[in-house]
């Protein structure tokens, strides 16, 4: 069995060991883009290399509160990410929850034009399907998600993340 943080045997990746969830929202008369940068810096995570990865909690694998982090590092992370703009309602988020067997857990990413509310039904729903595809149930499900309407002449991103460390 790997040591915690270290590559597993037979391949060069580390496992990570903890993760904490994130959020953050943007609106920017100039571009979609400065808006996207808008909501990962106020996600604190504005500053990193981001590398999307699929939504697996390894086992073992604890929640954290967001630590400093150095800049320039290359981040794995699961995004959420959805842009509007002017005069739309959009949300963006993330949902997780560990499997009742302690053999890690899930990441559900989404984003709809609407509500919070909306969202979270469909992570809940999506969640679900996660578990049920592998024929395991899931403890508590978890939500981070945002909600943004983006005013008149303006260009609006939602995030959510749940970020690796190892």
């Amino acid at each position: 069995m790997p040591t915690r943080g270290a590559p597993a045997e037979g391949t060069l990746v580390p496992i990570p060991t903890r993760f904490f969830v994130t959020s953050g929202k943007g609106i920017n008369k100039t571009s979609e883009l400065n808006a996207f940068d808008l909501a990962l810096l106020q996600a604190g995570i504005g500053d990193q290399n981001l590398v999307s990865v699929s939504s697996v909690l390894p086992i073992g694998v604890r929640q954290v509160d967001r630590p400093r982090m150095l800049r320039g590092a290359i981040t794995h992370a699961v995004l959420a990410r959805f842009a509007g703009g002017e005069g739309e309602v959009v949300s963006a988020g993330i949902a997780y929850g560990f499997r009742t067997d302690g053999q890690g857990g899930y990441v559900a990413e989404g984003h709809v034009h609407g509500t919070q509310r909306s969202l979270k039904e469909f992570l809940k729903w999506r969640m679900e399907e996660i578990a049920h595809f592998r024929g395991v149930e899931l403890r508590r499900i978890n939500y981070r998600t945002e909600e943004l309407s983006i005013p008149m002449d303006h260009y609006g991103v939602c995030i959510a993340a749940c970020v690796f460390l190892p």
